[in-house]
């Protein structure tokens, strides 16, 4: 690939965008156009980070993912900004001023305003009547003409010709025509007003309000969901992302119909000034109608357009962080590991499905039965849920959160406590598991199973191994976003993929054991090559070295370079394959270790001794990021398997009861909040405000997807299905209510006195206003230590 800093024929000034990105982001801007070359050469950021730290400075991968948007996004603006330029050079109007403003627009949107004026409209009006020689009228009436007089023994041709040679009719054959073409004229000229435009659009902005309405009648009862902006109205400066992407949804359903309000006459006004327009003088009628034209009919409905798309374009961006951020933690989750695990997908009339995997994630066995209504064949179900328990050696059942799970998940218990088997049932989510089953992947993954046992297949791997079945499920059926079919979905869907690919690097993958879905983001594959190499591997039997990756055809030099240092090969040929040491370098390890007398057994897996073989006073050295994966080798980065339990005796939404106390897991963090599973069939909200003793700004800073958390019911609302939680702690609470009953008693206390020294005349002062007490750190909520799975 030619590189972008040497190309003579690329006018974009790149050093200026690395200078740029340097500022933005705290970093030098030898460190950016480091990472630039590498991308640009084709380098993936998870190879960046973690075998190229030398040359970036120690870049991480989530300011590598930042600067690789901010840098694609910077050079489309740059190059869309050349071509504006060339389009303004060649209509003859581009001047220092006019180039300024564009070299300074830093968005694409700000560009396109900029250049809209200009835009060559060839049968606008303004174009027709310039061309019947309407423009001396024009600056006439402009020089103080009274329009009548202006027009008085103008004589309109009935024809016209453009620059291309065409004919076509003038129409301009009455007075309220030609005045109609003049104030055309005038309205483009006036419309160039770059910064007039800027003051009206910041004076509005800073001003208006959003307001949404309920489209019809007939749309109340199927908008419901809606209620809370069928008639709702707050200013944009108040507005949050979510509520935003909310209304932008009703619209699209057709259930709401959206409004900007805001003033006209003081920008009408402000036009008008900047103009000179004098309403006494002859003109002035007329140009006073034309500052009230150039507002109504042209800058507010672009104002408008333009703050909409802006907080639109905001709220996706934040919408897409969110799911991004969720999809991470919940890829992360730490997996059970080489367990026997049986996966249960509830269910009632279609009966329980199970199946049962091995230690490697192989089906050994499948059954369904049928415990509920109205088969009721309770006693077969615990029997053959204890046959495969016992058969197999289960260690772990993993019951899917859906329809029957509290009453699958009991039953199992059951059967685990009467026939004391020393397995632990646990409940996962089953989020995507049917999405799964349907899927080309599960088709030829488990052809010979039928699509609805697939999924106690899936939720049995998801718990064994999260991250290597949850790539096999499109993220946006996983059930972590917020609004996420409402954004951009080419954006949202390159957001999710790098998420992806950073996490599966990060904990690297068996190249022996691993599907095609999960090789097929590790860093330089895709899915031609992922399949590849596990038809070579079929036909050829296990890689014994990482040098074999090399006969995989497709798998070139290049492929091989980004990504033979996050497939790991176990009990191989050579001992660095299962470790997260670049093939590249094992010449430099074992050259450090020949010159410190040490053999790889004495360092490997040895914190001490490995980090004594670092003799390197910089930090992100290719010596130091050896020796850290030999004290290291193949960390995984998802910590501990932890499970939360639920209550016993809460199953369904009405066996909830304000004040009670419960144990649950964090299904989905959005803006507002996050997302609570207590066993119920219907997750809880923890409101913001709800999250922690402290002000809490991004939810996302103090909880994740999959936390195990404790909450305290606040609210239930049965027939609508809706929970609130708390997370505060009940000290906060009571103190708060101590607090301010003080308050208001002295409040009341002092009103009384002051009350009893005024007059009957006077008035009486109002109580006070109470100020919120000072808030304490509070806690999250003890993670439970799991039964005898792990510490």
């Amino acid at each position: 690939m030619t590189d972008v800093m040497t190309d003579v024929t690329d006018p974009i000034n790149h050093q200026a965008i690395y200078e740029k990105l340097a500022k933005d982001h705290a970093v030098k801007a030898s460190q950016v156009q480091a990472f630039a070359k590498l991308f640009d050469e084709g380098a993936s950021v998870p190879f960046i980070a973690r075998y190229r730290k030398e040359q970036t400075g120690g870049l991480d991968d989530e300011l590598l993912r930042v600067l690789e948007k901010s840098l694609v996004a910077e050079r489309e603006l740059a190059s869309r900004r050349l071509k504006i330029l060339d389009l303004l050079a060649a209509q003859n109007v581009l001047n220092d001023e006019l180039t300024e403003r564009v070299n300074a627009a830093t968005s694409k949107l700000e560009l396109e305003e900029i250049y809209q004026p200009y835009r060559p409209r060839r049968r606008s009006i303004a174009a027709k009547a310039k061309l019947a020689g309407l423009l001396p009228i024009a600056e006439a009436i402009l020089a103080g003409a009274k329009p009548s007089e202006a027009l008085a023994g103008f004589v309109a041709p009935l024809m016209l010709t453009d620059e291309t040679g065409e004919s076509f009719e003038a129409g301009f054959d009455d007075f309220d025509k030609q005045l109609g073409g003049v104030q055309a004229i005038i309205l483009d000229d006036w419309a160039t007003a770059l910064e007039l435009l800027d003051e009206v659009r910041t004076g509005f902005n800073a001003t208006a309000s959003i307001r949404s309405e309920l489209i019809s009648e007939e749309k109340r009862e199927v908008g419901e969901k809606f209620k809370d902006y069928f008639e709702h109205s707050e200013p944009f400066a108040k507005l949050s992302n979510h509520r935003l992407l909310a209304m932008l949804r009703g619209r699209q359903q057709n259930v709401l119909v959206l409004h900007v309000d805001g003033e006209d006459e003081p920008f009408i006004a402000k036009i008008a000034q900047h103009f000179g327009v004098d309403q006494s003088a002859d003109n002035g009628e007329f140009l006073y109608d034309t500052a009230k034209k150039l507002w109504t009919a042209k800058w507010r409905a672009q104002i408008e357009h333009r703050l909409l798309t802006e907080r639109r374009l905001m709220a996706e961006t934040d919408a897409i962080a969110v799911f991004a951020e969720n999809l991470k933690h919940l890829l992360m989750v730490a997996p059970a590991g080489r367990k026997v695990i049986l996966g249960v997908d509830p269910g009632i009339r279609h009966g329980v499905k199970m199946a049962v995997i091995d230690s490697t994630g192989d089906v050994l066995a499948t059954q369904t039965v049928y415990p509920f209504n109205p088969y009721n064949k309770v006693d077969e179900a615990k029997s053959e849920i204890a046959k495969l328990i016992r058969t197999h050696h289960v260690e772990l059942v993993a019951i899917g959160n859906g329809t029957a799970s509290r009453e699958t998940e009991a039953l199992v218990k059951s059967v685990i406590r009467d026939e004391s088997l020393s397995a632990t049932a646990l409940v996962v989510s089953e989020a995507g598991a049917s999405v799964y089953s349907a899927s080309e992947i599960a088709s030829s993954e488990l052809p010979d199973l039928d699509v609805s046992v697939r999924g106690a297949v899936s939720i049995a791997r998801r718990l064994q191994d999260p991250l290597s079945e949850l790539v096999k499920v499109e993220p946006k059926a996983i059930g972590v976003g917020q609004y996420q079919h409402d954004v951009n979905q080419t954006e949202l869907e390159a957001s999710l993929d790098k998420v992806t690919e950073d996490c599966v690097n990060a904990v690297g993958v068996d190249v022996n054991t691993a599907s095609p879905a999960i090789l097929a983001h590790i860093s330089g594959l895709n899915k031609n090559v992922a399949q590849q190499i596990v038809e070579y591997r079929r036909a050829n039997g296990a890689f014994v070295n990482r040098e074999q990756l090399k006969n995989v055809p497709r798998l070139g030099v290049k492929t091989f370079e980004q990504a033979a240092g996050f497939l790991r090969i176990k009990d191989g040929d050579e001992p660095l394959d299962a470790t997260g040491v670049h093939p590249e370098s094992y010449g430099l390890v074992y050259e450090i270790l020949a010159k410190h007398g040490k053999s790889l057994g004495d360092v490997l897996g040895n914190e001490t001794a490995a980090k004594a073989l670092n003799d390197s006073s910089d930090s992100f050295s290719q010596l130091a990021t050896v020796t850290a994966e030999l004290a290291k080798p193949a960390h995984d980065p998802r910590g501990e398997f932890r499970t939360a339990k639920f209550r016993d005796d809460v199953n369904e939404i009405k066996d909830l009861q304000v004040g009670m106390v419960l144990e649950g897991v964090v299904t989905n963090v959005t803006a507002f909040g996050c997302f609570v599973d207590v066993g119920v069939h219907q997750d809880g909200l923890v409101h913001i405000s709800e999250l922690s003793d402290d002000y809490v700004e991004n939810p996302a800073d103090v909880i994740k997807p999959q936390d195990i958390v404790t909450v305290r019911v606040i609210s239930v609302d049965e027939a609508r299905g809706r929970i609130g939680f708390s997370m505060k702690s009940e000290q906060s609470k009571s103190a708060k209510a101590d607090k301010s009953a003080k308050v208001d008693k002295a409040d009341k206390s002092a009103n009384n006195k002051k009350a009893e020294r005024t007059t009957r005349q006077d008035r009486q002062d109002k109580p006070k206003s109470v100020a919120k007490p000072a808030k304490a750190m509070g806690s999250l909520g003890a993670l439970l230590q799991q039964a005898g799975l792990g510490k």
